[in-house]
């Protein structure tokens, strides 16, 4: 029986984008079912003493461009290190994703498709008509995920993703929870894929 890992993120991360693929083949090589959990950032941060980024310290800002330089070189990726419409508000993208799952659809066509038409094509990813035709491009019906992205259901899900989150001990993303154990970011991928191919039981933090 397939295992499951919780995966959360939100469209506007850049430590998304570049661990998705790879995460992608992790939960594909050790059949994984990959729950999608979007999660509004900016509340998550607030919420567990994380800082928005342009209140870091301006060593921790310049640190943030070498990191995303060397990941970069790392996964082998060709993206914009400070994209045209980055940052965006993620609501309305990570709504899309909400009312994919919700229709009984696979979002994950729509992340390999969203994903860098940020941060590679510089697309506009709080545009519902960009959007409408990135869900398109992935197969799925943009029009009918676009609007119903706004919903007041879709918003309620949207809300206990977080709460979930939060009760998880999750407090940035991506982060992929198995068994209770948190993998947060994208570097900790190999380590998810380590614990996998081990088999071992998950760390507990309580000792």
């Amino acid at each position: 029986m397939s295992r499951s890992i919780d995966y959360y993120f939100s469209m506007p991360s850049p430590w998304a984008y570049i661990g998705h693929k790879l995460f992608g083949e992790v939960a594909s090589t050790y059949d994984l079912k990959v729950i999608h959990k979007p999660v509004m950032l900016g509340d998550l941060f607030s919420e567990t003493g994380g800082l928005p980024l342009p209140k870091r310290h301006p060593a921790r800002q310049k640190y943030r461009m070498v990191e995303l330089q060397r990941w970069r070189d790392k996964r082998g990726l060709d993206f914009k290190l400070q994209p045209k419409h980055w940052p965006f508000p993620g609501p309305l993208a990570d709504g899309v994703v909400i009312a994919a799952i919700e229709a009984g659809l696979d979002p994950d066509p729509f992340l390999r498709t969203a994903f860098p038409a940020c941060w590679e094509r510089e697309l506009d990813l709080a545009d519902a008509a960009v959007l409408v035709k990135l869900a398109d491009d992935a197969g799925l019906p943009g029009d009918k995920l676009v609007a119903r992205a706004t919903a007041p259901e879709i918003a309620a899900i949207y809300e206990q993703n977080r709460q979930e989150a939060i009760a998880a001990g999750v407090f940035g993303a991506p982060a992929y929870v198995l068994d209770g154990e948190v993998f947060w970011g994208q570097d900790r991928i190999e380590l998810l894929a380590d614990a996998l191919k081990s088999g071992r039981k998950a760390y507990s933090p309580r000792i």
